[in-house]
């Protein structure tokens, strides 16, 4: 059976039975691409426990993967493998036997308060040279700070799905799938507040909420890409999208959201993950440290 036509089938089956994203379905098809292109396989038949295993040695020795690279070609190819055999295509799955490297246990990185208040700062009074974009990448940065959306939420966001008056955010369908509503503050209401008095200016009537300058769209990856590369030189603060999100985390932390209220509004689906922000916040544990019951006590010596 022809390798290429099965992943088609396979990305198919991912798209209209289990919902994936379509970054999960181009991940999926860059995986089994790869393997494919380092085995020199085209038919199924042709592949071996050897084969398999030569890709993850070649991908640690030879190409200096990381765990996580390990793990997401191990978890791409798996699935593919499981389906093809639950399809009977497949008698076994090669991927089962090979073992995974532990995950390295890394703080998130994040910016300090300072930074990220300089980044809104240096986001708002960039030159530009039209008043929409001043509002609308201030609105954008703001709401990576202040909310802590993921880029594609924030891509996807619609119009409708924002409510300024009763200070929230609706995330349809964020990371696995799920829904869940975002409280945002009077300081993010305000920067949302003046794009859409902008973008109702310029007449921009696409259901996508950020909206492109020139054409009437929503935002594009590619844009958001160049927006951040153009900020980050522009402010001399390296970060990415992702970093910003780590910022919002700690920053709640550290100034006073319980855990499990941060959790619900990250869109994690297991608290265990908003945990690790716990640990990236000293000033955080600093505070804790100070409810110790005998911090009060004075020490005399005999």
């Amino acid at each position: 059976m022809d390798i290429s036509i099965l992943c088609e089938n396979f990305c198919d089956y991912c798209v209209s039975i289990r919902g994936q994203s379509k970054a999960t379905i181009r991940r999926y098809r860059y995986v089994i691409g790869c393997f494919c292109k380092f085995t020199e396989v085209t038919e199924l038949n042709q592949i071996t426990d050897e084969k398999v295993r030569g890709l993850f040695y070649y991908g640690r020795t030879e190409r200096k993967w990381s765990v996580n690279t390990f793990i997401v070609y191990h978890v791409s190819l798996l699935v593919f493998f499981r389906w093809c055999v639950k399809q009977g295509y497949m008698e076994k799955n090669p991927i089962v036997d090979i073992e995974v490297p532990k995950l390295e246990k890394k703080l998130p990185v994040r910016l300090t308060k300072q930074s990220a208040l300089r980044l809104l700062e240096v986001v708002y009074n960039y030159p530009y040279n039209n008043k929409f974009l001043r509002s609308r990448n201030h609105a954008i940065f703001a709401t990576f700070i202040f909310a802590g959306l993921r880029k594609q939420e924030l891509l996807n966001l619609k119009f409708a799905d924002v409510d300024i008056e009763n200070l929230t955010l609706f995330v349809r369908q964020g990371k696995g799938n799920k829904d869940r509503i975002v409280p945002i503050s009077y300081t993010l209401a305000q920067s949302l507040k003046r794009y859409t008095d902008e973008r109702k200016r310029l007449n921009k009537t696409c259901p996508e909420f950020f909206a492109s300058l020139t054409l009437n769209r929503g935002y594009s990856n590619d844009g958001l890409k160049r927006l951040v590369a153009q900020m980050s030189e522009a402010s001399g603060i390296t970060f990415s999208v992702h970093k910003l999100r780590h910022t919002f985390a700690t920053l709640m932390l550290e100034g006073g959201c319980d855990i499990y209220s941060l959790s619900r509004m990250m869109g994690h689906s297991d608290i265990k993950t908003t945990t690790i922000y716990l640990s990236a916040s000293v000033q955080h544990l600093r505070g804790q440290i100070t409810k110790h019951p005998l911090n009060d006590m004075l020490i005399q010596n005999g």
